[in-house]
């Protein structure tokens, strides 16, 4: 449903409404373009509806007009009136005639593609994991405890072991013999884990999952290389070929717990281009990494930071989660949030901080990371004052201290 309201030509201040239906298909949306244009209508809004938006978008960018997707929660109707697809495009079209939408971001089309890329990755990786906790459990059915003496079932080790299962051998001496590396030294323990009662029907559904383990294996490797060569061809953060995008890459990998995989999201989400969040904390907003400020009269609380992107977020919950196991600055800042804010949030205000240093390193060609160190915020405090604090601290539980200063 489209509704077109243009100035009226002999009263100021008046418009002049029409409304009509388009069908979704590739030559009607062509001459939606044209039309409009020969109308003079410069920006057209839409609302984000699942994937449905996309071909109005991008047909009629191509046509030349400055296309606005907005976010549905935006341009709710106000309650009490009816609910209508007319209804509702005209009320999109008054917000946008009177500058109450803000347009919600759309990279370009290279970004999109390689966010195709990144995002199907993602979906294989999870998938594969998903059937290789099928695998453990179907050992666990036929009463094999591999798990509890292997780390990795799925190492060299494990692998042999499983095939030398699913071709028929059930002698657990055997099959652990062949354990390789630091395995070769639990053969007793693999013994008593590998003897259960595994049988032709958990051979046949062994070899079923790890078939199709190895094809999801294939098929990651295959989008790896194609995000690479993505990259390669994407243009700077400038435009220009000079400041190429894998060298964002390789910036981004030196941020604590950030791989080379997830530097890949963190580009193919944001883009090389940061210039359209002006600051790092517009962008942390539009993440939803910072909680929202709910206040009435003298009372203020906290808000829930909101969804947000979730390939985004996803991939910067597991860079915190691996930063705040490292003897870093960003480990450190989650051992001191965690005390007080708990587990979950401390991890938010890792994810938060990574997601400011991409924004640096994206916006400024020539930055590099530097890490501060693990005791920078120790550096902060006034070493008096902190004294002092300890000091009433032993003395209000009872205890009579005196300084001796350090040679």
């Amino acid at each position: 449903m489209v509704c077109m309201r243009l100035p009226h030509e002999r009263r100021e201040g008046r418009r002049v409404q029409e409304v009509w239906s388009v069908v979704a298909t590739t030559n009607a949306i062509l001459e939606l373009g044209d039309r409009l244009l020969c109308q003079g209508v410069t920006r057209v809004v839409m609302e984000a509806t699942g994937a449905y938006w996309k071909p109005f978008f991008f047909l009629l960018e191509a046509r030349g007009l400055e296309c606005w997707l907005v976010n549905a929660r935006d341009v709710k109707n106000v309650p009490g009136r009816p609910k209508t697809d007319k209804l509702d495009a005209v009320w999109l079209a008054k917000l946008t005639e009177r500058g109450m939408l803000r347009p919600s971001f759309v990279p370009p089309k290279p970004v999109r593609q390689l966010r195709d890329l990144t995002r199907t990755r993602t979906v294989l990786t999870e998938e594969r994991t998903r059937h290789k906790q099928r695998v453990e459990k179907l050992l666990e059915d036929a009463q094999v405890k591999l798990s509890t003496v292997a780390t990795d079932i799925f190492g060299v080790s494990g692998r042999a072991m499983m095939e030398a299962m699913i071709s028929g051998e059930r002698d657990p001496r055997l099959l652990a013999q062949m354990a390789r590396g630091r395995m070769a030294g639990k053969k007793n323990a693999l013994a008593q884990a590998l003897t259960g009662q595994f049988e032709e029907h958990h051979a046949f559904m062994y070899r079923t999952l790890l078939d199709t383990i190895d094809h999801l294996t294939v098929q990651i490797e295959k989008l790896s290389a194609r995000i690479t060569h993505a990259i390669e061809d994407l243009p700077g953060p400038d435009g220009g070929e000079d400041r190429p995008a894998p060298g964002l890459v390789q910036r981004l990998d030196a941020i604590p717990g950030v791989g080379p995989a997830t530097a890949q999201i963190l580009l193919a989400e944001l883009g090389p281009d940061i210039r359209i969040f002006p600051t790092a904390d517009h962008l942390a907003s539009w993440a939803k990494l910072c909680p929202r400020t709910v206040q009435s009269g003298a009372k203020t609380a906290p808000g829930r930071t909101g969804k947000g992107n979730p390939w985004l977020k996803g991939a910067l919950g597991e860079a915190a989660m691996a930063a705040s196991r490292t003897d870093t600055f960003l480990g450190a800042r989650y051992r001191r949030i965690v005390k007080r804010r708990g587990h979950k949030k401390a991890l938010v205000a890792v994810a938060r901080s990574i997601l400011v240093i991409v924004w640096h390193l994206l916006a400024d060609p020539d930055s590099s990371y530097h890490d501060h160190g693990p005791d920078h915020h120790q550096h902060l405090h006034d070493p008096a004052r902190r004294t002092r604090d300890l000091v009433r601290q032993l003395t209000a539980l009872g205890h009579q201290v005196t300084l001796t200063p350090a040679a």
